[in-house]
């Protein structure tokens, strides 16, 4: 937790925890949000080959993760955190902001 903490440039555990809730909220509300975007493109994981689904899934979790992750960042008072670290993460894919 001491190197991911200096990592991060986190003062404190409890700011850690908030970040860690953040994450997971971010997550599992990204992925509720695919699953009827892609019932309604018509994938579904009965009728389509996985090695299509998942990567379109995934695809379709991408953009709403990134808004939602500074969203809820913001919501729980670490939108300084999650904005430079949104801005990393697009760096690295060659996005820049």
């Amino acid at each position: 937790m001491k190197k991911l903490k200096e990592r991060w440039n986190i003062t404190s555990n409890f700011q850690l925890v908030i970040i860690f809730i953040v994450f997971g909220i971010t997550g599992t509300t990204a992925s509720m949000i695919a699953s009827p975007i892609t019932e309604w493109i018509g994938l579904e994981l009965e009728t389509t080959n996985k090695w299509i689904y998942w990567p379109v899934r995934i695809l379709l979790i991408f953009p709403p993760y990134q808004v939602l992750l500074v969203f809820f960042g913001w919501l729980f008072g670490q939108f300084q955190f999650f904005w430079n670290f949104e801005k990393k993460m697009l760096r690295s894919l060659g996005i820049k902001i």
